[in-house]
């Protein structure tokens, strides 16, 4: 992992391919002068390590931020706009402002600070790696609400993604109001039920 020795945020998101809730994302700046160890992609971490780790960047960053983009919005923006819109949020959301923003994956949104796209950054960039622990550690959360007030679905096992229990229930029981419809699966439902 790369430490950066100025206030370089670093930006990842949680949530773009499942087919319910919204995609959060979040931005970190880490202090160089006090790593955090076991930073890594989200996704190669267990859920027990994302908690504990989720818990020290929030004690050791010096900012963080954690913003969302709506289903709604998923729907009416598309899903790599909302995307943005959330990284965004999540950046402008920083108590301190950051010198540079780097973000995982090929593309950063369109705005006036300094950024770089890093294909993976999430597991070679320690302030990436933060962003994507805690973006999937809150939308984690989120699903695990979302399934006590829609049960049926399994929200809290497959946190909204494609999976096949999920899709036996989209069927069975038809979306609900956190299912987002510009997705194939969920629209395909809703024109032909």
């Amino acid at each position: 992992m790369t430490h950066e020795p100025r206030l370089i945020a670093g930006v990842d998101e949680a949530g773009r391919g499942p087919l319910a809730g919204p995609v959060a994302a979040a931005a970190v700046i880490l202090d160089p002068t006090r790593p955090i160890p076991g930073i890594d992609d989200s996704k190669r971490l267990t859920a027990a390590r994302r908690e504990r780790l989720e818990s020290a960047i929030r004690e050791g960053a010096l900012a963080y931020a954690v913003a969302w983009a709506s289903v709604e919005e998923i729907d009416r923006l598309n899903i790599l706009n909302a995307t943005f819109l959330a990284m965004r949020r999540a950046v402008e959301s920083l108590s301190v402002r950051p010198a540079r923003v780097l973000v995982d994956g090929n593309r950063c949104p369109d705005w006036e600070i300094e950024s770089q796209a890093i294909v993976g950054g999430d597991g070679t960039v320690a302030s990436i790696g933060a962003a994507s622990i805690l973006a999937k550690v809150a939308r984690d959360r989120l699903l695990v609400q979302l399934d006590q007030d829609f049960p049926g679905y399994g929200f809290a096992v497959h946190k909204g993604y494609p999976t096949r229990v999920h899709l036996e229930a989209l069927r069975r029981l038809g979306p609900c109001p956190h299912h987002r419809r510009s997705f194939g699966p969920v629209r395909a439902l809703l024109v032909d039920g």
